[in-house]
């Protein structure tokens, strides 16, 4: 063997050292996987939400809420005692439910949203819409949409585990009473309407019941 062709084995063996040793320390990937995770972001998500609010912002609280304000203390709690809440997600079901709630009550349909109410909101909404049926009175309406949605408040009872959000809704419906003859006494039927409501929510954190009921309105 000829001193060209011993080098050329030995840069050759120094190549396969060098690839092995690149693959130990860099790992290999195939196709359009995604980039393994670092340890030091492994950690990060693996962390509370409130500790992201200490050491860099949690945009899932701070778009919705000032950053360090009681709010989004009270929603950081609340992701630590349940990390799958999402604020972003409860702002959409919260638009949701406004629509549900709201026109259930308009039509008088309570037993439809009885499980999404308190017992005091319930028996509140019960009174009105039997106050209507006793004048013959119903009411012909129809629901536009959701013109502002904000998040004006949260709490958390580290006790009870017990969570608050308030919403703020402007509304947009056309709303009409009709007499026991249907002749119209208030309202319109073409006529759009803003609406503003203030509705809590609240809901034990962590519980196996994933609904949250409403427990105050407000204007």
């Amino acid at each position: 063997m000829n001193s060209q062709i011993l080098s050329l084995l030995v840069l050759a063996g120094i190549a396969v050292f060098l690839i092995l040793r690149l693959k130990s320390v860099l790992g290999s990937r195939e196709g359009f996987e995604k980039p393994t995770a670092s340890a030091s972001s492994q950690t990060r998500s693996d962390r509370p939400s409130f500790e992201v609010i200490e050491g860099g912002p949690d945009h899932d609280i701070v778009d919705h809420v000032p950053a360090n304000s009681p709010a989004a203390k009270a929603l950081a709690q609340m992701k630590q005692v349940e990390p799958s809440f999402s604020v972003s997600e409860f702002l959409s079901g919260a638009r949701g439910a406004y629509e549900m709630i709201l026109m259930a009550f308009e039509r008088g349909s309570l037993d439809d949203i009885r499980q999404f109410l308190s017992p005091d909101v319930y028996d509140s909404f019960a009174e009105v819409v039997a106050a209507r049926e006793e004048q013959g009175l119903t009411i012909e309406a129809e629901f536009i949409g959701v013109r502002e949605l904000t998040l004006s408040n949260a709490t958390f009872d580290t006790t009870s585990r017990e969570a608050e959000i308030t919403m703020t809704y402007v509304g947009e419906l056309t709303s009409a009473v009709r007499d026991r003859d249907g002749t119209i006494v208030e309202g319109s039927t073409s006529q759009v309407k803003r609406q503003k409501d203030t509705w809590t929510f609240a809901r034990v954190m962590g519980s196996d019941d994933p609904n949250w009921q409403l427990v105050a309105t407000g204007e």
